[in-house]
């Protein structure tokens, strides 16, 4: 298993965003983190990406432990956040260089690999622009982009086609189930498009109230549930009541993420 979580929580003073979940993901599969909004997802993907220290747990992400080695973990994957992260005031080209350098790209393959994904997400006539003139789709397809510069052993993507036409969310997932089939590279995702995930993963895991409700692939949700779509099962898990983070949970997550940033 490249990633195996045992017990894990994360307490934000009287608020416990998860708790005590254990699940683990093979090397080289897809593997779907689903919720309702504030069930936990996020919370749990911030701590295995070493932004957030667990509350109390035991990881293993590709043989290393985050919490006692960020560093030697940071290496071994790469993520797209759902909340926006470029930088604004720098060009697209210059954003995936920054990445580059950081994860120590030799500078002679990097700007051909910049070029190479750019031109995949179809930004390459747009390279020398500021990123703060991007539409908001624009700058997603930069940000999947940046998360694949490094072909990381582990990529998280955290809602990672939202906002995205059809036809984008296609070539995006076909570019990424390419990689996983060829580099055996393990994807981490989550979303709300549950028709994207029961197409895309091989394993799901639902998390509810900080809590694994169940585990399994889509087909055996489905036929656990008696539903004809991952959709139904998924509703006849969770609930049919709209979920919304609380104000202060949200208030506290946007003060950690800007803290995190600086």
């Amino acid at each position: 298993m490249i990633i195996r979580i045992t017990n894990l929580s994360k307490k934000f003073n009287d608020f416990t965003a998860v708790d005590d979940i254990s699940f683990s993901v093979e090397k080289g599969s897809i593997f779907a983190f689903l919720g309702p909004n504030g069930a936990g997802k996020t919370t749990t993907i911030k701590i295995l990406t070493t932004l957030l220290r667990p509350s109390s747990g035991k990881i293993s992400l590709d043989g290393c432990d985050p919490v006692k080695n960020a560093k030697r973990a940071r290496r071994s994957f790469g993520i797209v956040f759902q909340d926006p992260s470029l930088d604004d005031e720098l060009t697209a080209f210059e954003n995936m260089e920054l990445h580059g350098v950081l994860y120590g790209i030799p500078k002679k393959i990097l700007g051909e690999n910049i070029r190479e994904l750019l031109e995949f997400v179809e930004l390459w006539g747009r390279h020398k622009e500021q990123v703060k003139n991007f539409s908001g789709g624009m700058k997603r397809r930069l940000e999947i982009a940046r998360g694949l510069l490094h072909h990381p052993r582990i990529l998280f993507l955290d809602e990672p086609t939202l906002g995205l036409d059809p036809q984008t969310r296609y070539h995006i997932w076909s570019y990424i189930k390419n990689m996983n089939q060829k580099e055996q590279t393990t994807v981490f995702f989550t979303t709300h498009n549950l028709d994207e995930a029961e197409r895309m993963a091989e394993k799901i895991a639902i998390i509810d109230e900080g809590k694994i409700i169940t585990q399994g692939s889509p087909q055996q949700l489905k036929e656990a549930t008696k539903m004809g779509s991952l959709e139904e099962a998924f509703i006849k898990l969770t609930g049919h009541h709209i979920r919304e983070q609380s104000p202060s949970h949200s208030d506290k997550m946007r003060r950690q993420h800007q803290l995190l940033k600086h």
